[in-house]
């Protein structure tokens, strides 16, 4: 496999992660850290504002 097949690989994995942080937050966190304190203060974000929940499933998604 070439590294431009993976780099493309490697980009549309991380569209997806990125389109399913906006979409639903908690469960993009869920995926990339399991049950964990990320997946809880997501929670908590989201809860009381959608926006806060979607940065922070950003940052997470970005870090990893």
């Amino acid at each position: 496999m070439s590294t431009s097949t993976l780099r493309q690989d490697s980009l549309w994995g991380d569209l997806i992660k990125i389109f399913l942080a906006v979409v639903a937050p908690p469960v993009s966190v869920f995926l990339e850290t399991g049950l964990s304190k990320d997946l809880l203060l997501n929670v908590v974000l989201t809860v009381l504002g959608f926006f806060p929940g979607i940065i922070h499933a950003v940052y997470v998604s970005a870090r990893k």
